[in-house]
């Protein structure tokens, strides 16, 4: 019996692939079952990075054709590591991609999966806390049946490393197939693009900035925060946005240390999809607006006007 957790990749290991695994080597030790990792991709970047985790090995399938994700490759790969390794435990991340691969991996195992969960635990079975109704109630679950399998949201816990060594690195054979999923064209987003739903820092902007010449406005506070761009529906909706930015129920979920709502007023489907911030601020002319009932710090007010102000600060205090 052991506990698999799968290292998620872009290029390098991604930082949801460390809080999974911080998570996952917690259920081993809580377990008394070993820690194992499987590792999809072009060649392993730094094994030394996996140290203080707990992985006991690493099964690395190293190949330029696992550079990009297709369910074709991904999971025959992790589904047969996990039978060879009789796997009591499997740790994704609940990442866009992470979420495919565990439901496909799940099915293929005939699994039951606890998918986004915001903590993880054992109690002589996996355990797990999960938001449900749009983010208005969170569910403690528990998976009595073994094996069980989990997608950790990114950015819910905070990694801590121990004393533990490297891990052993054993790699395994790429077999050759004839896919029946070809990646045909990969567009990369412009250098220094945070991902949104990784992101420590989120600024959101809504019907509020009053049309799509003004995201400029916001960007800067972006850059002066290492944050990412995000968007309420309504502004997707004007076509003032691509989808991909949209924070919400029918958008992206995000769970960053800082959410900043400008001129969004905080229906409950936006609200669904920045609710686990750990701050919320909200900037809106509209005292009377929703965003306000759920925010750490509001600020009543011209965007326009204080979003600039807000920019020019934080450069002073990074100066």
């Amino acid at each position: 019996m052991s506990v698999l957790v799968i290292l998620e990749q872009r290029g390098e290991l991604k930082p949801c692939a460390f809080e999974a695994a911080w998570a996952a080597g917690r259920i081993a030790r809580a377990a008394g079952m070993p820690l194992h990792a499987v590792y999809l991709g072009p060649a392993l970047p730094g094994a030394e990075q996996l140290s203080g985790l707990g992985i006991a090995v690493v099964h690395a399938f190293e190949d330029a054709s696992l550079a990009h994700y297709t369910s074709d490759a991904y999971v025959p790969l992790v589904t047969g590591l996990a039978r060879e390794l009789n796997a009591t435990v499997l740790i994704g991340s609940a990442s866009a991609l992470g979420k495919e691969l565990c439901a496909s991996v799940a099915a293929q195992l005939d699994v039951e999966l606890a998918q986004d969960v915001l903590e993880l635990g054992w109690d002589a079975g996996l355990t797990a806390r999960k938001p449900i109704y749009a983010g208005k109630v969170l569910a403690d679950l528990r998976v009595s049946s073994v094996p069980a399998m989990a997608s950790l949201r990114p950015n819910v816990v905070a990694v801590v490393r121990d004393e533990s060594p490297v891990p052993e690195i054993v790699r395994h054979p790429v077999p050759a197939s004839a896919p029946r999923i070809a990646v045909k064209e990969v567009t990369q987003a412009p250098p220094g693009t945070i991902e949104l739903t990784e992101a420590k820092r989120v600024v959101s902007g809504g019907r509020g900035i009053m049309g799509p010449e003004n995201w400029p406005v916001l960007k800067s506070l972006c850059d002066a925060l290492g944050a990412a761009l995000g968007a309420s529906r309504a502004a997707v909706d004007a076509g003032w946005i691509h989808h991909s930015h949209q924070v919400g129920q029918t958008g992206k979920v995000v769970s960053p240390d800082l959410y900043v709502a400008c001129g969004i007023s905080g229906a409950i489907q936006h609200q669904a999809g920045m609710r686990p911030a750990r701050i919320i601020v909200a900037i809106n002319k509209d005292a009377q607006a929703n965003i306000f009932n759920v925010c750490d710090y509001g600020i009543v007010g011209d965007l326009f006007e204080i979003v600039p102000l807000l920019t020019e600060e934080i450069r002073k205090v990074q100066s």
